[in-house]
């Protein structure tokens, strides 16, 4: 057996470096084979399902997969008279059949109720998972599959073709695991698949971001185009921001359906504004998280989800290693920081870009002067700690206070300290809209927040700014890190360019084992580092 023909592997994600589940071993493995076929079935995974799901119609009911022209006139002539009528074919094409090559073997078998196929073909194992009756041609491994409707011998073959002489590893780290997690993972990336089916489109995302963010969009064939151009229908995915008005209008005369991305909340080692690409996104067919003005698919998950102990249990964990491994949005730094004021209050600000989008819908119209003010004004015995948002540090971005007009309230600018040092150092947090109040909330500090941050209006922050009425819910903290951390976002392990779920990523950051450096990335930081010269001789302001 090889990689190629395991009827367990991983898809072809774009960009991807190839990888293998499935190993020839000595002896059987300890597994029960009538559990693995209720769990194949159940995750409908198995041979290319991640192949194309093309339009049948109904009464196309009989499948046909031959090895050759040859094989399938005998198939024919084995098959119902009306079989060119009702047949589709994925081998070799026959006159009056439809042709299905590259689909998806479940979504076939799903729509037949009759295999005529190769014993060597995988498709003849899906068909009996799925319930076909078959009909079988030729030797092969899966000859005594039958009709397809012997449990016994359906059981058998499962033994032989999954559990003797196999053994199953880790598709990311290479480590031995039970098949069940194996097919748990196939099942999670087909889940992943399905969801990008009907997006067509993907506008305003810069190539550099394509690099990360192709695998976790990919639709099990070629994916969406980067451009506007074609036939309407389907899903358009949108980097909103980046997209020109004029498309956006386009996109609104054609009445697409419309879906957001956006970076997710643990992203990468590096500086977006740097052009380092991202290694988890947000896909929102609702609205955006950001936008309190509308409703959005992670608003609806914390209003109405159902939170299991087990997902909740995992939150947990998850926050526990975050906040010792000293883990934040852009990277990690687990350095102590003291206190300069000793036991006084110690309260951070800190500051965001004032054009980004999530400033201009949920900040209420406030500044980081005017947010900065504002803490002060509710703190006024407090030593107040501002903090620069980096991309505008770096250069970037808008929104730097003049220091002298800063000091005027705070009692210290922070520029070097990384944000989770500080976040361990304070006891309370002001914020406008800024994830730093979300990871505030991980330490178990208190946030007040003067806009309407997506974590906001939940039970868990002071909040200053209009909540949205449609926030009923109270949620514990490890419902909102179970939303926001784990359902929500999608997540790129760097090192096999898989999708992976945020533990893995997690614990890549924390190893170093994330860090995606490029020659754009370079450029870009020196573009940063010569606009903040020119700025402090007052060029280019």
């Amino acid at each position: 057996m090889t990689t190629a023909t395991a009827f367990l592997r991983v898809p072809p994600f774009p960009r991807a470096r190839a990888t293998s589940v499935v190993e020839d071993a000595a002896g059987s493995f300890d597994e029960d084979a009538d559990a693995v076929i209720a769990q194949l079935r159940a995750c409908r995974v198995g041979g290319s399902f991640w192949g194309g799901q093309p339009a049948l119609p109904e009464t196309r009911t009989l499948l046909f997969a031959p090895r050759s022209p040859a094989q399938l006139r005998t198939m024919l002539a084995a098959a119902p008279e009306d079989a060119a009528a009702r047949g589709i074919t994925t081998g070799a094409r026959g006159p009056g059949l439809l042709a299905a090559r590259a689909a998806d073997p479940w979504w076939l078998t799903q729509h037949c109720t009759m295999l005529f196929a190769d014993a060597e073909d995988e498709i003849a194992l899906v068909g009996a998972l799925a319930g076909c009756r078959l009909r079988l041609f030729g030797s092969g491994r899966f000859a005594r599959l039958g009709d397809g409707r012997d449990a016994v011998t359906l059981a058998s073959v499962v033994q032989a073709e999954l559990l003797t002489g196999r053994r199953y590893r880790d598709p990311f780290t290479g480590a031995p695991v039970p098949l069940a997690t194996v097919i748990a993972q196939l099942g999670a990336w087909r889940a992943l698949i399905d969801g990008n089916r009907d997006v067509t489109r993907v506008l305003g995302v810069a190539g550099w971001k394509r690099e990360t963010m192709e695998a976790l969009l990919w639709d099990g064939g070629a994916g969406p185009r980067y451009r506007i151009g074609g036939r309407p229908g389907g899903t358009t995915l949108l980097w909103r921001s980046r997209v020109p008005p004029a498309q956006l209008d386009q996109l609104a005369t054609e009445g697409a359906e419309v879906g957001e991305i956006e970076d997710g909340f643990v992203r990468s080692t590096g500086l977006g504004a740097n052009c380092v690409p991202p290694l988890s996104i947000t896909v929102d067919r609702s609205g955006v998280h950001f936008d309190p003005r509308q409703p959005s698919d992670l608003e609806a998950l914390l209003e109405a989800g159902a939170f299991a102990p087990e997902l909740c249990a995992r939150a947990e964990a998850l926050m526990a290693r975050i906040v010792a491994a000293g883990l934040s949005k852009y990277g990690r730094d687990a350095v102590a920081i003291a206190r300069p004021a000793g036991g006084r209050r110690h309260v951070l600000v800190t500051g965001q870009v004032e054009d980004d989008r999530s400033v201009q819908c949920g900040g209420g119209g406030m500044t980081n002067l005017d947010l900065l003010m504002a803490a002060r004004a509710a703190e006024p015995d407090a030593y107040l700690i501002y903090k620069p948002h980096p991309d505008v540090e770096a250069g970037h971005r808008k929104g730097a206070i003049d220091d002298a007009v800063a000091r005027t309230y705070a009692d210290q600018i922070e520029r070097d300290a990384p944000i989770s040092a500080l976040l361990d150092m304070v006891d309370g947090v002001h914020v406008l809209t800024s994830l730093a109040g979300f990871e505030a909330l991980l330490r178990s500090k208190q946030v007040t927040t003067h806009g309407v941050p997506f974590y906001a209006g939940w039970g868990l922050t002071r909040d200053l700014g209009p909540i949205p009425a449609r926030r009923t819910a109270r949620r514990s903290l490890a419902e909102l890190v179970a939303a926001v951390l784990i359902v929500y976002p999608r997540y790129l392990d760097p090192v096999t360019r898989l999708p992976c779920e945020v533990e893995l990523l997690v614990e890549r950051m924390i190893a170093d084992d994330a860090v995606t450096p490029t020659r754009l990335e370079r450029l870009r930081i020196l573009q940063g580092k010569a606009k903040r010269s020119l700025a402090r001789f007052g060029i280019g302001r």
